[in-house]
């Protein structure tokens, strides 16, 4: 369990200039000003492994009680991480099953994807990518990601959760995750669920995981390394196919 965590800002500018001076005058705002309360002594029972998502709407306080929240646990932010100038089996460490399991599980499998450079992705594709290549490049018990996929068609993004939920249950890894939408809780399966509403209020939720679970749309195409026949693209899902041959 983290310390009470209160955040506070201030109103007036930590540093005055002309154009302050005029923003306070047309909005006849003081020097004096009270400061506006994100958090205060907001206690969150975080477990080692935990997956926790932090949701409201934009400004209410999510990502910086997120933030804080990561202080405190040491947490790597995956948005942070700089992406090598390489195609992307090549960018990832290990033997190339395991490098191939992992993009997978990112929704990544399609071949023509694993020989692009981040640079010639789009950006839901680099930010999956950004996500399969903090989880096994650099080492943390907390991985934090801001804006949780809010660049993903939402389909995109339950599978996404749904296969983040997996990986914190096989490593122990765990994760902070902010996000504006509430249409990830059910595949996402959060152990804590923040809900920031603006001006200080925050209700904070421990939840009783459920077991045994099933995805609410498509898994992205097995963790199991491509065969050499192939694999179907459905909108950035991919299945694998198999030979009349070998169907048999």
């Amino acid at each position: 369990m983290l310390p009470p965590i209160t955040l506070k800002y201030r109103v007036s500018p930590a540093k005055r200039s002309l154009a302050t001076a005029q923003v306070q005058d047309l909005f006849g705002l003081s020097d004096n000003e009270p400061s506006l309360t994100v958090a205060e002594d907001v206690v969150l029972d975080i477990q080692p492994g935990d997956v926790v998502l932090f949701t409201g709407p934009s400004g209410s306080g999510k990502s910086s009680l997120m933030r804080e929240a990561g202080i405190h646990l040491a947490a790597f932010d995956v948005n942070k991480l700089n992406l090598p100038n390489l195609p992307l089996i090549d960018a990832m460490p290990g033997p190339v099953n395991d490098r191939l399991a992992a993009l997978a599980a990112c929704g990544l499998g399609e071949a023509r994807l694993l020989l692009r450079t981040p640079a010639e992705l789009s950006d839901g594709q680099r930010f999956r990518f950004r996500v399969a290549l903090a989880l096994v490049a650099v080492p943390a018990e907390f991985y934090l990601v801001d804006e949780f996929a809010a660049v993903l068609d939402r389909t995109l993004a339950k599978v996404l959760a749904f296969n983040i939920r997996k990986q914190a249950t096989r490593t122990g890894h765990g994760f902070l995750l902010a996000t504006t939408h509430d249409d990830l809780i059910d595949d996402l399966n959060p152990d804590v669920h923040v809900r920031c509403y603006g001006e200080g209020r925050i209700d904070v939720e421990r939840r009783e995981v459920k077991k045994n679970r099933s995805a609410s749309v498509t898994c992205f195409g097995s963790q199991t390394v491509p065969s050499a026949t192939g694999r179907t693209s459905l909108g950035g899902i991919t299945v694998s196919t198999t030979s009349p041959s070998r169907a048999a």
